[in-house]
């Protein structure tokens, strides 16, 4: 399953957020564009796999933070069961700039995603719908 759809599994089922939102900046007479993987009222959360390509993820929850007025956060979606070079290299820096960092099993979201309809269908029976 790709980042993509694993973040979205996490902001959109579990947090109830937005995916892929854009913001625009100007640079002298330029118009720019960054896309925060997840945006919730109060955060704006960049989403990366245990890979090398996650090490941007603190720079752009940092300056997505900046753009919008809330709280960065960080989320990697850890792969293989432990704490490589990349992952221990984002925790570090997200922590000593007080950037909130957690990590989330890949198995736990797709098993998220798979039952969802079950949390669903709870809520149904205890609050039916008129």
């Amino acid at each position: 399953m790709s980042e993509l759809a694993l973040a979205a599994i996490y902001c959109t089922l579990m947090l109830h957020g937005a995916t892929e939102v854009s913001h625009g900046y100007s640079v002298g007479y330029d118009l720019h564009r960054i896309r925060v993987d997840c945006e919730t009222s109060t955060q704006v959360i960049e989403v990366g796999l245990d890979k090398r390509s996650s090490i941007d993820s603190v720079h752009q929850a940092a300056f997505a933070a900046l753009l919008t007025g809330k709280a960065p956060m960080v989320l990697m979606i850890d792969t293989d069961g432990r704490e490589d070079q990349y992952e221990f290299q984002v925790r570090t820096v997200a922590q000593s700039l007080n950037i909130a960092y957690q990590v989330i099993d890949r198995d736990y979201l797709i098993r998220w995603q798979m039952t969802e309809y079950l949390r669903n269908y709870r809520a149904e029976v205890i609050q039916p719908k008129s």
